[in-house]
């Protein structure tokens, strides 16, 4: 199945079995090899990138089913010399250890900042209709659907709030 794939603000024509997952498009097909496959079941986040600006793990997700939206990876985000503001706090802190999970961690919390801008509540917001106050807690909480082997979730929460800071 032939496919249009806009990632990181460049057209890829994908043609590839309608069953591709969009994380084995872009490391097999695409050569994006940013995202990395964990569990392959969408359980640790280390695949999560960015569609439309919402993250989403592309394990679980169809190549196909994201023609015309506009894809992001940890390659799109920043890149040596010219890092993210995210990227630069993560290395900062430490908060990559091994490296694994770190561009889904970094993809994860650009999202999670967006919405936290949006108002957008978790489970430990203490006010629903307020901006949240993004403290440890709520940090933890909102980046809890991606898992670091390592346990650097100390310092990608410094890293994370570092950035919280910068912003306000």
């Amino acid at each position: 199945m032939e496919t249009r794939l806009s990632i990181n603000g460049d057209t890829h024509m994908l043609d590839a079995d309608p069953r591709t997952t969009l994380l084995d498009a872009l490391r097999n097909h695409l050569g994006l090899t940013g995202s990395k496959k964990g569990c392959d079941h969408g359980q640790c986040g280390a695949c999560t990138v960015l569609i439309d600006g919402r993250r989403i793990n592309s394990c679980l997700t169809l190549a196909c089913m994201h023609d015309g939206q506009e894809i992001t990876t940890i390659e799109g985000l920043g890149e040596p010399g010219n890092l993210s503001p995210l990227q630069a706090a993560f290395v900062r802190h430490d908060g990559y250890q091994c490296g694994y999970c770190t561009p889904g961690q970094i993809c994860s919390a650009t999202a999670m900042l967006k919405e936290a801008e949006q108002g957008w509540p978790s489970y430990v917001s203490d006010d629903l209709d307020g901006a949240p106050a993004l403290d440890a807690e709520e940090i933890s909480e909102r980046m809890s659907g991606n898992l670091c082997r390592c346990g650097a979730y100390s310092n990608i929460v410094d890293a994370i709030t570092q950035v919280v800071g910068e912003r306000a």
